[in-house]
């Protein structure tokens, strides 16, 4: 189970980190990490107040080319993005906060 901080709670107050401080990315890891133990639900919460509490959804949309309220429904409760468009958002976001993240192996 995937345990998700209250909306906002954490992110807003991230949200001025630079990139290289350890919580810089914080949210885009945390929100990855969500997906990849296959809880989409949770990782679009927690992507979604990411990006209100650091580029905004407007600035996503000039990056990503696609419309901010588009980017919205996407990680919206009923939102089910397509893997092309949640790679490259997830692309953008690490680009934009000069972050990458990697995925390791654990047994």
């Amino acid at each position: 189970k995937t345990i998700i901080p209250e909306a906002g709670s954490t992110f807003s107050t991230l949200h001025h980190a630079p990139p290289h401080h350890p919580f810089g990315g914080l949210g885009l890891k945390e929100g990855v990490a969500c997906l990849l133990a296959g809880d989409v639900d949770a990782g679009k919460i927690v992507l979604r107040d990411y990006i209100n509490a650091t580029m905004g959804f407007e600035e996503l949309g000039t990056l990503t080319n696609k419309s901010p309220k588009s980017l919205m429904r996407m990680f919206g409760p009923a939102g089910n993005p397509h893997s092309r468009n949640l790679f490259e958002v997830i692309s953008c976001i690490q680009q934009h906060k000069g972050v990458q993240l990697e995925v390791h192996t654990v047994r």
